[in-house]
Parts: structure tokens; C-alpha cells; sequence
């Protein structure tokens, strides 16, 4: 007796390597974008940030209005809040539930995983640059510059933040990372050149604190949004530096389980 050979619909067997990130990157933005936490600290803070030290005298942010110096550290705050603080928390927690170790034996591989991580945020970021940008205008912010030397300067910070964050996620317990990653988040934003400029500080931390990947990100966007510079190769290539080491230790040192 013979068995004629069929057709099966949809052929099985693992999709195209683009598809399947695709997809992953769609379910991680959306179960980025359903986190009443993760909200918290993507929008809800830097917006509050925002509003509150552009309206009230606190700091002495230098020149100009109090809004041309913050808006850019705030967009990069953002930026940080999600590649890195965000990222390193949910994966943190996925990694503990075993989420991790399920997509570790599917056709994923690794750096494909960590690439629809990534492309999750930037369209988180893309949300919050909008909603933050339209407050700042409505503040009274006036920007002004090189539209490409700002979307460079993104996109090296978020791949700087994005290995960081995966770094941590994935060497560290879940509650470790959750400690580690929101210490680092408060000690950046004090420390990043965000809100109180680096120049208030002592001449040898304003070297070391320049060299962190919020102080680039921050004075590179301030830079060029609020003093029309054209590309800020100093910064950039701080940016770049940190996005190297961070996603290739990412890559080495990542634990699924």
C-alpha cells in the first residue's frame, strides 16, 4: 500500500530570518507599550521632568530659556529610559519566567532576538520624541540644526543604551537588575548633564562624566538642537564606542536561562 505525498499549507518549518524578527519586534513593542510601568518611565517621567524644570526656576541651566537646555537632555533621558531601563527590566524578568529559555530552542537566533528588542524601542522612542517635541513647542522651545546629525545621534544612543541594557538583563538575576538598572537610571540623570549641567561639577568628574553614553547623547543633541553645530563627531564617537562594546559583550555574555 502506497501513501501519496501532500501538500501541507503553511509548509512547516522555520519562516524567513526577516519575518521572524519582524514579528518578534512587533510583539515586543507591544508588550512594551502595554506596561503600565515601563509607561511610567518611558513617558510619564521625562514629560514631568520637562514641564516641571522649564516652568520653575530650579536649576541654572545657562543661557537662554530654561527649555532650549533641557529639552534635548530630556529627549535623551528618553531615550535612556527605554533602550536601557526599560529594556533591561522586562528582559530581565522574561529571562527569569523562562520566556528566554522557550525562544531559545526556536528558530531565533540570538542576535536576531536582540535586533527586534532593539527595533521595539526605536519605535517606542519615535512615540515618545513626538509627545515630548510637542510639549517642549508648546514651552516655548526653539530648535534648531541638522535633523540628520539629531536622528545619527538616536540612533548610536539607542544602540549604546539597547547592549547595555541586554547586557545587564542577561548576566544579572531579575531583582538584581531591577535594583541596578533603576540606581543607574537616578544616578544618570543626575550625573548625565539631563537636568543640571556638567560644568556645575568638579573639573576632574566633568571629564569622567563626559565620557558616559547620557553625557554624549545629551550634549551632542544640545549641541546641535539648541546651538546649531553641525555634526558633533566628539560625541558620536563616544556614542559608537559604547554601542560596539555594549552589544558585543551582549552578544558574548547573554544567558538565555
Amino acid at each position: 500500500m502506497t501513501t501519496a505525498t501532500g501538500t501541507y499549507a503553511p509548509r512547516p518549518g522555520a519562516a524567513p530570518l526577516p519575518r521572524m524578527i519582524g514579528a518578534q519586534a512587533v510583539l515586543e513593542t507591544k508588550m512594551l507599550l502595554r506596561n503600565g510601568e515601563q509607561l511610567l518611565l518611558t513617558a510619564v517621567i521625562p514629560t514631568l521632568l520637562l514641564v516641571l524644570f522649564s516652568s520653575v526656576d530650579i536649576v541654572d541651566t545657562g543661557k537662554g530659556e530654561a527649555v532650549d537646555f533641557l529639552a534635548p537632555g530630556i529627549l535623551a533621558l528618553a531615550v535612556m529610559s527605554t533602550a536601557f531601563t526599560g529594556q533591561a527590566i522586562a528582559t530581565g524578568f522574561e529571562r527569569r519566567y523562562g520566556v528566554l529559555k522557550r525562544l531559545a530552542v526556536s528558530p531565533l537566533p540570538r542576535w536576531a532576538l536582540m535586533t527586534a528588542k532593539t527595533l521595539s524601542v526605536l519605535v517606542t522612542e519615535a512615540l515618545q520624541v513626538v509627545l515630548l517635541t510637542a510639549i517642549a513647542f508648546a514651552l516655548g522651545w526653539s530648535p534648531h540644526g541638522n535633523p540628520g546629525a539629531v536622528l545619527l545621534l538616536l540612533v548610536l544612543g539607542t544602540a549604546a543604551f539597547s547592549g547595555l541594557g541586554l547586557l545587564m538583563a542577561g548576566t544579572l538575576k531579575a531583582e538584581a537588575t531591577l535594583a541596578a538598572a533603576n540606581l543607574v537610571f537616578l544616578l544618570l540623570l543626575i550625573g548625565g548633564g539631563v537636568i543640571v549641567p556638567l560644568d556645575r561639577f568638579p573639573g576632574a568628574a566633568q571629564d569622567v562624566l563626559g565620557l558616559l553614553p547620557i553625557s554624549a547623547l545629551s550634549d551632542g543633541l544640545r549641541d546641535v538642537l539648541r546651538d546649531g553645530a553641525g555634526m558633533p563627531w566628539g560625541d558620536l564617537g563616544i556614542l559608537a564606542v559604547w554601542a560596539v562594546l555594549g552589544l558585543a559583550a551582549a552578544g558574548r555574555f547573554f544567558r538565555w536561562e
